[in-house]
């Protein structure tokens, strides 16, 4: 069984929480492209689980301008040892910093002696199930340019600019897959799951 609810961030509008009763498995924008990926079947609505008020906690401390640990919250989304090894590097990304997809893979080469390549790390990074709370937005492609990231590039600016980074200097992609958050992935995805379920419990 796994259960949502929501959080209105002020800055970038709503986001979904997703847990298995006790850590989190997804925290999604509502316009984020990969909405719900890594989730089977039903949803459950719930605002009271612990995970959920420990989870608010954490994003009022970041909406607020702190810089919480991530590492604070328990994070069990579902993913391959590649993607989780992707993952490690992402919480390691300090507030207010970042860094690029070949940085990563050659970090991910180090720790297992095996080549890794900038493009798959931009794939498991742009799947994060974890947003926001996960830094898929403090990674950069090549020569600063931002680009890859599930829910548009405007959001990826609003979050580095909300950590006091200087975005000016970056490269904005004139084209491409990732300049825009698709606008109805989330209701796509609650009708997929009020399908599921029968239309009980999971809403919108």
């Amino acid at each position: 069984m796994a259960y949502f609810t929501t959080y209105d961030s002020g800055l970038i509008g709503r986001l979904t929480l997703a847990s298995d009763g006790t850590s989190l498995i997804g925290c999604w924008f509502d316009n984020d492209r990969y909405f719900g990926c890594g989730i089977d079947g039903a949803l459950t609505h719930r605002d009271d689980l612990p995970i959920f008020e420990q989870a608010r906690s954490w994003l009022d401390r970041y909406f607020a301008g702190a810089a919480p640990d991530p590492r604070e919250l328990p994070l069990a989304a579902r993913a391959t040892a590649f993607q989780l090894r992707v993952r490690e590097a992402m919480l390691d990304i300090p507030y207010g910093q970042i860094t690029t997809y070949g940085a990563i893979a050659e970090r991910i080469g180090c720790e297992t002696g095996k080549r890794s390549s900038a493009r798959a790390v931009g794939g498991a990074v742009g799947h994060n199930p974890l947003c926001l709370i996960v830094p898929c937005h403090r990674v950069l492609g090549a020569n600063g340019s931002l680009t890859g990231f599930g829910g548009g590039i405007d959001m990826k600016v609003k979050l580095l600019e909300h950590e006091r980074v200087r975005v000016d200097a970056f490269r904005r992609p004139k084209k491409g897959t990732a300049l825009e958050g698709d606008p109805h992935a989330a209701h796509r995805f609650f009708e997929a799951a009020v399908a599921a379920s029968t239309g009980k419990g999971a809403i919108a």
